[in-house]
């Protein structure tokens, strides 16, 4: 391998039991069944080793990543403060980039903006996670309390990211339809899509040939089932579009990257799609 990687889902296991911080607790054990379902090999509890800040970042160096990104949540269920997640990147501003996160419903929509300001001009965090489907209610992404933080960030510059995918609470709400009302209403705004809509992996793909703000991260699930559609897109109309994520630590990032060079990406899509289209999506100067 020839190409930087840039690491767009990478977490360590010492931020939220969530990621199996705590040996013992149904998370733990939900984190092992998880690396198992989604095809690891050898230790399904590789992940223990980012149960310390130093075990972290020897698993980012030894994958030879360029970057890892560390992504925020704030759900009804889970909140991992944007002071957290830019303590992690503290740890080695070089190879470490953070998302925050806010949640417009839960936080109103006046706070929910300058905390995601806040995030981005003082913690100096690169994107804005925002998760609808796992609200309570749950929304689809075009609902009129995240519009506001869109416009807020299309008028920004700050790339959004929503989260989807198969662990959506009630399966109705990871359709990717509704992503068709912000891309077209906001077309300046960049949009990442975390977990890529799997396994409405058609679907997330007809959008994003016709809304080219649209940025594809399947992460582990690209591994998975219909994930060569990705690779298929990525091959022709995608190529500036996909990203590469690992899911660490419900994946181990050195096999998710030897793992994703087989996949059969045409040589002049592996940069785009390890290294250069995240460093445009996140703004970390040119590719």
């Amino acid at each position: 391998m020839t190409f930087p990687v840039i690491d767009m889902r990478c977490r360590p296991a010492f931020l939220h039991d969530f990621f199996g911080r705590t040996p013992g607790t149904a998370d733990y054990d939900t984190v092992r069944w998880l690396n198992r379902r989604v095809g690891t090999l050898g230790d399904d509890e590789h992940f223990t080793r980012s149960s310390t800040p130093g075990g972290f970042l020897d698993e980012v160096r030894d994958a030879d990543l360029t970057r890892a990104v560390v992504v925020g949540r704030h759900t009804p269920s889970q909140h991992i403060p944007n002071d957290e997640i830019a303590r992690i990147v503290d740890l080695d501003p070089a190879r470490l980039t953070g998302i925050g996160s806010v949640d417009p419903v839960i936080q109103g929509t006046d706070v929910a903006i300058a905390e995601a300001r806040r995030a981005i001009q003082t913690l100096g965090l690169r994107g804005i996670d925002v998760e609808p489907g796992f609200g309570t209610p749950p929304r689809h992404p075009d609902d009129p309390a995240y519009l506001p933080v869109y416009e807020w960030a299309e008028a920004e510059g700050v790339p959004i990211f929503v989260m989807s995918g198969p662990t959506t609470p009630d399966p109705r709400f990871n359709d990717p339809a509704g992503l068709a009302a912000v891309a077209r209403n906001f077309p300046k705004l960049k949009i990442g899509v975390f977990h890529g809509y799997w396994p409405n992996v058609q679907d997330i793909l007809g959008l994003a040939f016709r809304y080219e703000n649209i940025h594809v991260i399947p992460d582990m699930y690209l591994f998975q089932a219909g994930g060569g559609a990705y690779v298929e897109a990525a091959n022709g109309f995608l190529g500036d579009q996909l990203l590469f994520g690992s899911s660490y630590p419900f994946r181990p990032i050195r096999q998710s990257i030897q793992d994703a060079v087989r996949l059969g990406l045409r040589e002049d899509v592996l940069p785009r799609f390890f290294h250069d289209n995240a460093v445009r999506l996140l703004g970390l100067g040119p590719a």
